[in-house]
């Protein structure tokens, strides 16, 4: 790779420009954090997608959500070939370091379930962690928890997109639809509820895209179904097939005003590699 692209950022991959990324990115993931205390949502909502955590990557659905009383989520010493480098501290940040319990919505989800079946969106649906020594949920959930709640225990409705592991990964079209029955669902139950729909994870990466990451939050910004519809599915892979999370969360609050966005272009080589991390709200 660097022999093709040679080092255009060798100037930005630097330790000092590092922490300017990281001050911007925790002023951004405080503000978020800031809203979510002043909404104060009875429950929250949270789309992200699963990493051999809950699912195994062989028997995985291509969309799911879980509506049990509670759920765990799984402790990074159950997959111990999985980033050696990183202890119990790093984990933590991904309420990954124990077993941690967290209480779910029931009545909610199982409401949003039969609405979503009745949209036309076939989703799995679980209500169980046995063990969570073998299965259970991972870093998209935990790290919300973890950075955004600040301590404070919300009601969570786990959606789980398969972004990763073909042949079933939902096309972008087809993330947006699941979106938008959701908002339909959630304004259709019979709950009365205030609800908060998070994306987690995303955007490019394991290189960073920047041109391609702007195009996707000016259509966010905007509301442009289409454009993010007719993003080419097979870009969306690693770590960038998490922008389908985001896709989805569009279709949730297309009825919602932009109310501001961050944008960090991570370059953590010489060559690219990395990351664009992006932060936004609507209301």
């Amino acid at each position: 790779m660097q022999a093709t692209l040679g080092e255009p950022y060798r100037d930005v991959a630097t330790p000092e420009t590092f922490l300017r990324w990281f001050a911007t990115a925790q002023s951004a993931l405080d503000r978020i954090a800031d809203s979510i205390a002043a909404v104060d949502p009875d429950v929250i909502v949270i789309v992200g997608d699963d990493q051999g955590e809950l699912y195994e990557p062989d028997d995985i659905p291509a969309v799911s959500l879980f509506y049990g009383e509670e759920f765990v989520m799984r402790p990074y010493t159950s997959t111990p070939g999985r980033l050696p480098w990183a202890g119990p501290d790093f984990w933590k940040g991904y309420s990954r370091d124990l077993p941690h319990r967290f209480p779910g919505s029931p009545k909610f989800a199982v409401d949003l379930v039969e609405r979503l079946i009745e949209g036309g969106i076939d989703i799995a649906a679980s209500s169980n962690v046995p063990d969570p020594n073998r299965h259970g949920f991972g870093h998209a959930i935990g790290f919300v928890i973890e950075r955004l709640f600040r301590g404070k225990t919300y009601p969570v409705v786990p959606v789980l997109l398969n972004t990763y592991y073909p042949p079933n990964t939902p096309t972008p079209r087809r993330c947006l639809e699941i979106g938008r029955q959701l908002r339909q669902a959630i304004e259709g139950s019979q709950q009365d509820l205030r609800v908060a729909v998070i994306a987690s994870g995303g955007l490019s990466h394991f290189v960073c895209e920047e041109e391609m990451d702007r195009s996707i939050i000016e259509a966010l910004r905007t509301h442009d179904g289409e454009m993010l519809a007719n993003i080419p599915a097979k870009g969306l892979i690693y770590g960038s097939s998490e922008i389908r999370n985001w896709i989805c969360t569009a279709g949730a609050v297309g009825h919602l005003k932009w109310q501001w966005d961050e944008y960090v272009p991570v370059r953590r080589t010489p060559i690219g590699s990395g990351i664009g991390l992006a932060f936004m709200e609507w209301r």
